[in-house]
């Protein structure tokens, strides 16, 4: 937890300013008895709430979620209440009304400090919050899915390999011993001997069939990397639900990122926000991401090379045996990299009013406080900017489509999942595909979460095979 110095002021960037821990203990005493008040259900909802605050595009400081928060229990209270009134008719609402047991005593952002699930920081999400939070969305994406939908099950039929599961099968002679399941191998002898006879004799004699082995996996690294559009227009809200586009990506990330560290652990998952320029993103941080704003520094605009060139080096140094990028974006490229001065004149000869852009130190020092993002800019410093309303710029395609094809060559698998409502996008990211043999997606915003959660599980078992 950020902690703060006791003669400090209350911050001026908005964080919560709690008093100092050195005050008298009675008053401690106090507050870690009311911060145990928070029922379980009670609970779940405001952390809900908290998830949902934290993925707005404009996240709020303390003072502005405690606020919702304290909306929150007001608007429960008074169902709760009117549910009750003739159970509580001679009971005050402060004796037995939510309120009562939370906002009156203490602020309920300091509560959920107390129990870990904040920090008073800008980043207000605790590890354990991030984690918690997050499992919320996981179960409510992997409850929507249809049953009979791809996800996570039980295999009974697995050949051998050097991943151990909990299932069980018949031993065979050749065997590995030391994977043999010694419990159930005795239980079966003792159900075989109890058929047979009401007595049963010690020492026991086994027999080869009553031996039962664990099932075993071949176990396959993978290591994928989520490209994450943040150009200015992936703000724009979805018609088919009230979140914005970048909003819909982040819960789907954020869900998928704990679906790969519960059941995947062994796998490596990376995300790379990008516009005009990229930047890794720590998992942790998918919450705070937040779109370019349109103006002078130009990274607004959407430039697939940036992130293909990152991506690939990221996976350079992963010893993974399986690569692979996913784009999500709402657009087509809109920018490139100018790699050296002729290419540069080439594109001033056919259209001398072209614009080339270069961040400067200021910008990316600005990004780096703002957002938290350090911009590459070791796999291009000159971008070249031409945007074409539901067109792609010759030049941009062709080198955005040549950089697609360098990371197919290093055996990384490209698929591009596009969330908007214009379908007219689609035709370029399916040529771009087909020079990778890659996949395309064309879904709306509302189902992103359940499309990549299913992809991912679909290609996880694609690429783990049993031996035969």
């Amino acid at each position: 937890m950020d902690s703060l110095n006791k003669d400090s002021p209350p911050s001026s960037r908005g964080f919560v300013y709690f008093p100092p821990e050195d005050l008298k203990e009675s008053q401690n005493s106090r507050e870690n008895q009311q911060g145990q008040n928070i029922s379980k259900d009670i609970l779940d909802k405001l952390l809900k709430a908290v998830g949902r605050e934290a993925l707005r595009e404009k996240i709020p400081n303390l003072q502005e979620l405690e606020q919702t928060l304290q909306n929150i229990l007001t608007s429960y209270d008074s169902n709760k209440e009117n549910h009750n009134q003739e159970k509580d008719r001679n009971q005050s609402p402060k004796a037995t009304g939510i309120l009562g047991q939370v906002s009156d005593q203490q602020p309920i952002i300091r509560q959920l400090i107390q129990k870990g699930y904040l920090r008073d920081s800008q980043k207000w999400l605790s590890s354990k919050g991030f984690i918690n939070i997050g499992g919320k969305i996981l179960n409510d994406v992997m409850k929507a899915l249809k049953a009979g939908d791809l996800g996570v099950h039980n295999i009974n039929t697995v050949g051998y390999g050097s991943l151990i599961l909990d299932t069980n099968k018949k031993y065979e002679s050749g065997d590995d011993i030391r994977l043999l399941n010694v419990p159930n191998s005795l239980l079966n002898t003792i159900r075989r001997i109890a058929k047979k006879s009401t007595q049963i004799e010690i020492p026991i004699k086994i027999e080869v069939d009553d031996l039962e082995e664990y099932e075993t996996m071949q176990d396959v690294r993978v290591a994928v990397i989520y490209c994450i559009d943040l150009s200015s227009t992936m703000r724009y809200s979805s018609m088919f639900g009230d979140m914005s586009r970048i909003e819909a990506a982040k819960r789907a990330l954020w869900s998928l990122f704990l679906l790969n560290r519960k059941y995947f652990p062994s796998d490596s998952i990376y995300i790379v926000g990008f516009g005009a320029l990229a930047s890794k993103v720590r998992p942790h941080d998918i919450p705070y991401l937040k779109t370019f704003e349109p103006g002078s520094d130009f990274l607004h605009y959407t430039n697939y090379q940036s992130a293909f060139r990152l991506g690939n080096k990221i996976l350079q140094k992963d010893g993974a045996t399986n690569k692979r990028i996913v784009l999500i974006t709402d657009g087509h490229p809109s920018a490139c990299f100018i790699d050296n001065k002729k290419e540069q004149d080439e594109i001033l000869s056919q259209k001398p009013y072209s614009h080339f852009y270069t961040a400067d130190k200021e910008t990316l020092h600005h990004v780096k406080e703002n957002q938290d993002m350090n911009l590459d800019i070791t796999s291009g410093e000159v971008v070249y900017l031409c945007y074409r309303y539901r067109q792609v710029d010759q030049y941009v395609g062709e080198k955005t489509i040549e950089e697609a094809r360098k990371c197919h060559k290093l055996g990384i698998e490209i698929d591009t999942i596009m969330i908007s409502e214009e379908d007219s996008l689609l035709s370029y990211v399916n040529e771009m595909e087909k020079h990778v043999k890659g996949r395309s997606y064309y879904i709306n915003p509302g189902i992103i979460d359940k499309v990549l959660l299913t992809d991912y599980l679909r290609n996880r078992k694609q690429i783990i095979r049993p031996h035969s």
